[in-house]
């Protein structure tokens, strides 16, 4: 999953025409990291979609501005616009991250 590093890159990424899934985190989250040991077998699985992760404590405003209130949180954007939202307490298990994925508009 590539790092998003700038607010420039985070608006280019949403606003092509691919469908792409953003992992909204931060380093001190526990959620985050339980994620990280599964979220690869996933995106090997779902690799319709362009997968990024972007750091919410870095990017408070884009976090804000798409409603991400928890973390990890998954967002399917496309054409700029957010088409889905996983949001954190949903996010714990393989299980439920394959049922997210398995239900998106794309």
């Amino acid at each position: 999953m590539e790092a998003i590093k700038t607010n420039e890159q985070f608006e280019e990424i949403i606003a092509g025409s691919e469908p792409v899934i953003i992992k909204f985190y931060a380093g001190w989250c526990p959620d985050c990291t339980r994620m990280d040991m599964f979220i690869d077998d996933i995106i090997a699985d779902y690799g319709q979609y362009r997968w990024f992760e972007l750091n919410r404590d870095d990017f408070p405003d884009a976090a804000q501005k798409y409603d991400v209130m928890g973390i990890p949180s998954l967002l399917l954007f496309q054409d700029g616009e957010k088409l889905a939202h996983l949001h954190s307490a949903n996010a714990k298990s393989p299980e439920e991250v394959r049922d997210y994925l398995e239900s998106l508009p794309v």
